[in-house]
């Protein structure tokens, strides 16, 4: 039997379904050469097209310079007479490349040397360089080449080579070898060393390497190193995905927390035919450091480490396990006697500078350099070695010292980098010299930007090359006062625009207080239109160890920030509080609470960007971030849902309890039960910073990824958040990469593509071009 619709409901269906229809028809589809486009602005090529910038810089016998740089027409070679103040190429570039490509049996083109590691002799006449991995010695006269060999064998990667270049040391068998790299003779070193109980061990739980971690002595007699007890220190545990039986990878990885962590037992070596070790006599040292959070560097040198010219003396910075001392002391390298210089305490943590260590004992005239905050601002200070009193302050002021460069004792200089002194940015690098009694401090590099330098070996000349967010490199040659000499090179951007290249917005607007003034930048669509809507991006790096920008030089790409922006949207980078290179104060904003990350910061800095920039769409605004990134924003749509709507979340270490206890019990401080107020209810004062405590208040969009091989950041870290989405009934995303470390290794791209495309589904309400593979 059929029924009579009423009219008025048939004309309801029927709005319906043009309503339906038209939503569908509204919602773009985004196209592969759409995407393209957009990539086109994170492709590294783009930095091929800053022409004219000075690289390979050097000074030749105290009037000359040499450097390398690239223009339209391809690479070239100058070199520069400072007292003529004249410059012309540096040899017949036609000539090189033809006797070049007679050697390597292939056409070599003047514009485009495949030469490196470039020096000159004294008399200017040899030219030495290197080509194809050989190195080579080329006549500037008679047009002669020959190959050059250094008569000795290579070290290998895990090797420690001597000053003197004729020792390598090395790990074997968990003791300390040297091997004569003439010779190859190898003698051991020390005898007692055992699994956990090994000698140099390069291990800090979130990175390890095979390589030796020592100090040489200038005269190379002598090595500075450690017995590392990692006995009774817990484990970190990783399975590789593949068919059979997965890899395990196992390791020594304190946390925080732990009754055991990493402990060394410094020790010298002392070389010679008949090798000895003497043990310093003092207790076992907490593995801490005064400048990052491991006690070596990139080469494997042994950090917070000097020793006197002579190899006598050694002395050394020693830390507590929250990193609230900082101990200075030296060693008799003959009878192992450690002696106590001085000691800093602190409310919070101890640093030493902007990765970088400031400290330094001057053993000839018996005092030492000492960095400290305790001003709020980061300052050097000169003590008496003897009596180990204050002879003055040497820096002061509201800026910081970044770097201590160099120490000229015979004229008693002090030359260093330091932000924040100047006007405008506080990011923006400057360098100085100073006095050693603190008068006279000198700029030494007064345009305004972020500055790098090379001197030359008596300091009395300098290449200065500077630039801004939006103002390419300039390089200029000065004197030892900061004198501009002349002009070495103005970046060419022009063909960069022609590519349309964009540049980013560099901001600053009040912090959470209303009164601190915080930095960042921005980046908006190519083709923006302030009478329409763009959902915001918030790229964040919360800190405590940096910041999402930090670095406020000239970059053809940031990220992939313009890219992104091309699809539709606006990207906001903020440093704020709780990031370094700022004062004391600033920098401690959230000490204790890690779970902070600086979000209020971050969103009080897109409300204020909006007021000038109607565009922004604050209804829509998503974040992303990797590492401490991640973190930041998966927190970021658990405790402020009213403001974030979508986050993509990378390798975040959401509950610190489950990282390196060095980096943890830094920030937060060390691990106490009942949260400091006598609680039993298994509360701790880490709950603040634990994200799957928080994981039931989600209410946004949230993708959340990781590498299952992740040996810096554990995938238990967001295996913890995404049981605890599960148990409180949360729909979320998640990618697991598999086999991948830290960084997603050649996934990187796929993740690239998947965030863009989570953006642009919630935020945009678009959908993500099909078959689209980052390139």
């Amino acid at each position: 039997m059929k029924i009579a619709l009423p009219k008025i409901v048939l004309f309801g269906i029927f709005f319906m379904l043009l309503v339906n229809c038209s939503n569908s028809k509204e919602r773009k589809q985004f196209t592969v050469a759409e995407y393209e486009a957009a990539a086109k602005h994170m492709d590294r090529n783009l930095y091929s097209l800053v022409y004219n910038q000075v690289s390979e810089r050097s000074f030749v016998n105290g009037n000359k310079l040499f450097y390398s740089t690239t223009n339209k027409d391809g690479k070239k070679f100058v070199l520069v007479d400072v007292t003529s103040k004249t410059k012309e190429a540096a040899f017949d570039h036609k000539k090189l490349a033809k006797v070049l490509s007679l050697e390597m049996n292939q056409k070599i083109k003047a514009t485009a040397l495949p030469i490196s590691n470039i020096s000159f002799s004294k008399n200017l006449k040899q030219l030495y360089f290197t080509a194809s991995k050989q190195k080579y010695s080329y006549h500037l006269e008679l047009f002669s080449l020959s190959a050059v060999s250094s008569g000795r064998k290579s070290a290998s990667k895990n090797e420690h080579v001597s000053p003197n270049g004729k020792l390598a040391a090395y790990i074997n068998n968990f003791n300390l070898w040297i091997r004569n790299i003439e010779t190859n003779k190898k003698t051991q070193l020390t005898f007692n060393g055992k699994k956990d109980y090994g000698y140099a061990t390069n291990n800090a739980g979130w990175t390890k390497s095979d390589g030796a971690v020592l100090k040489w002595s200038p005269n190379s007699d002598k090595i500075a190193t450690f017995q590392q007890d990692a006995r009774g220190v817990g484990m970190m545990y990783l399975t590789s995905t593949n068919v059979g039986h997965p890899r395990l990878e196992a390791w020594k990885h304190p946390l925080p927390g732990d009754t055991e962590i990493f402990k060394i037992e410094r020790v010298i070596i002392h070389l010679g035919k008949r090798p000895k070790v003497v043990r310093l006599k003092m207790a076992p040292d907490l593995q801490r450091g005064s400048t990052t959070d491991h006690i070596a560097d990139r080469s494997n040198e042994l950090l917070d480490a000097q020793w006197s010219e002579e190899g006598i003396k050694f002395a050394f910075v020693s830390g507590s396990r929250d990193h609230k001392i900082a101990h200075l002391q030296i060693a008799d390298a003959n009878t192992g006697i450690v002696t106590s210089i001085h000691k800093e305490e602190v409310d919070t943590y101890y640093e030493s500078g902007v990765n970088h260590e400031n400290w330094k004992v001057l053993f000839d005239s018996n005092e030492f350099i000492w960095y400290s905050e305790k001003t709020n601002w980061g300052h050097i200070y000169l003590y008496d070695l003897e009596t180990k009193k204050l002879k003055n302050q040497i820096t002061s002021g509201t800026f910081i010292v970044k770097q201590v460069q160099h120490i000229d004792t015979e004229n008693r200089f002090i030359y260093f980098s330091a932000g924040g002194k100047e006007t405008g940015n506080p990011y923006h690098d400057y360098h100085y010299k100073i006095n050693f009694d603190g008068s006279i401090i000198t700029n030494l590099t007064p345009s305004k930007g972020t500055h790098t330098v090379t001197f030359s070996d008596d300091y009395s000349l300098l290449v200065d090359t500077y630039s801004t967010t939006t103002n390419p490199p300039i390089a200029v040659l000065r004197n030892g006062n900061g004198e501009e000499i002349m002009n070495l090179e103005t970046a060419d951007i022009s063909v960069l625009k022609e590519n349309n290249w964009q540049e980013p917005i560099e901001f600053s607007v009040k912090a959470r207080d209303e009164k601190t003034d915080i930095y960042g930048i921005m980046c908006i669509p190519s083709d923006y239109d302030a009478t329409k809507k763009y959902p915001v991006l918030n790229y964040i790096y919360p800190g405590p160890q940096s910041g999402s920008v930090g670095d406020y030089r000239f970059k053809p790409v940031w990220r992939d920030f313009q890219a992104v922006a091309e699809l539709g949207f606006m990207v906001v980078a903020v440093d704020a509080m709780g990031t370094p290179m700022r004062s004391k104060s600033f920098h401690d904003a959230y000490y204790g609470n890690m779970g902070d990350n600086g979000l209020p910061d971050n969103i009080t800095a897109i409300k204020q960007l909006a007021e000038k920039y109607p565009g922004m769409d604050l209804e829509k605004v998503g974040i992303w971030g990797h590492s401490g990134g991640g973190f930041a924003s998966t927190r970021a749509v658990f405790t402020y849902p009213e403001f974030y709507d979508v986050a993509v979340s990378g390798s975040g270490n959401h509950d610190n309890r489950n990282y390196e206890a060095d980096w943890g019990e830094k920030w937060q401080g060390l691990l106490i039960a009942g949260n400091m107020e006598g609680k039993t209810d298994g509360t701790t004062n880490y709950d603040n910073q634990a994200n799957q405590l928080f994981a039931k208040d989600l209410k946004g969009k949230l993708l959340i990824t990781h590498g299952t091989m992740d040996d810096n950041v554990p995938p238990s870290n967001t295996l913890l958040v995404v049981e605890a989405l599960i148990k409180a009934n949360k729909d979320f995303d998640m990618i697991f990469y598999p086999n991948q470390r830290h960084g997603y290794g050649n996934m990187t791209k796929y993740m690239t593509r998947k965030r863009w495309d989570y953006f642009v589904t919630h935020l945009l309400d678009a959908k993500p071009a099909k078959g689209f593979q980052l390139k």
